[in-house]
């Protein structure tokens, strides 16, 4: 199998396993997965929040292609005398019970995809924080009604906030949540306080159709719990304020650095990319509130897959039709799938 790694598959789980160890010293099935593309992060959300039975649902390659590159990891991992871990990965449900990764839940399998490995370089930080990031449940999430709904279990129309459960939607009165009261998004101070004091708590998203994904507005914690948050911001506030300007400064200076390493990386990634054009992915990819990819926790990571999404979204609307597609009502995924071969062309032209 270890000659497997020459094939192109194996070069891509290859790069990607080892950026990873590089960046931060392990490497996962699920985060090789991602950086090939076969993943978005959307996807993981989605899986990780209990929507979909098994992540190979939403993994973009056939089961026997996702089966080979876990192969070719482990090879990969045996070759560099890695060691073998296996995570957790728990939902983000109330039972907090294990993720499936496959259709048919084979154990073995199942382990096989559970699989990290962590480097024998790796500093002690870097395996604790290892070890935190597969045991950790996803937050649980609420959502903001955006059409006419019924509760499954006591079919009592139309709240405002429901708590979906596999495919199912239920009132916060039937997920025993009615207890918490809403914090809106903006204080990031109090919000990370009355999370850390509430014994339960639960992100609220709202669907915004114009850009297709769900935006945080807030958190649900119990009363007491914001009380003590609000008591303890009341009583540092002014030092908060004096920080909050200098952290203003510092963040500016930080935009550029990192909008200048998101274009290096562009270029290592994809050498024949312009420098300009590696620039100005950088800048829209990485514009802080944008919301966009270089914002996002895989985007300040530099990680390689989130890296591609960005330059690919650019290619996207600059090098091919897909725009005028959409103007002239083709559906988006039949947009997507015409222009997929100028993608790759103007990728291969860059690599």
């Amino acid at each position: 199998m270890v000659s497997g790694l020459e094939t192109k598959l194996g070069r891509r789980v290859a790069r990607a396993a080892d950026e990873a160890v590089t960046r931060r010293g392990a490497v996962s099935v699920l985060d090789t997965f991602t950086a090939i593309g076969w993943l978005t992060a959307k996807a993981v959300d989605t899986w990780q929040q209990g929507r979909v039975d098994s992540l190979q649902e939403l993994v973009q390659a056939p089961p026997d292609r996702q089966r080979a590159a876990v192969e070719l990891l482990r090879a990969w991992a045996g070759a560099r005398g890695l060691d073998h871990r296996e995570g957790a990965y728990p939902a983000a449900t109330r039972e907090r019970r294990g993720l499936r990764f496959t259709a048919d839940g084979d154990p073995a399998d199942e382990r096989d995809f559970r699989a990290h490995w962590i480097s024998p370089t790796a500093t002690a930080a870097q395996r604790a924080r290892e070890e935190r990031l597969r045991a950790k449940a996803p937050d649980l999430v609420v959502l903001e009604a955006s059409r006419p709904w019924t509760c499954a279990s006591c079919a009592e129309p139309d709240g405002e906030l429901l708590r979906m459960e596999d495919s199912d939607a239920y009132c916060l009165t039937c997920t025993d949540m009615d207890h918490l009261v809403f914090l809106p998004a903006g204080d990031a101070a109090l919000t990370r306080r009355a999370k850390k004091a509430s014994t339960l708590s639960a992100v609220v998203m709202r669907w915004v159709a114009s850009r297709r994904k769900y935006r945080r507005t807030g958190l649900l914690v119990e009363e007491g719990a914001l009380e003590e948050a609000e008591a303890q911001c009341l009583a540092d506030d002014d030092a908060r304020a004096r920080r909050r300007e200098r952290d203003a400064v510092r963040r500016g200076a930080q935009d550029v650095v990192f909008q200048e390493r998101f274009a290096a990386e562009i270029t290592r990634l994809f050498p024949g990319c312009p420098d300009e054009r590696a620039q100005s992915v950088a800048a829209h990819a990485g514009t802080r509130g944008s919301g966009r990819v270089g914002r996002s926790a895989a985007g300040r990571a530099l990680d390689p897959g989130a890296v591609r999404r960005a330059v690919v979204a650019s290619v996207r609307h600059e090098d091919t039709l897909y725009d005028e597609m959409l103007m002239n009502g083709v559906p988006r995924e039949e947009a997507r799938s015409r222009i997929a071969d100028d993608i790759d062309r103007v990728l291969g032209g860059w690599t």
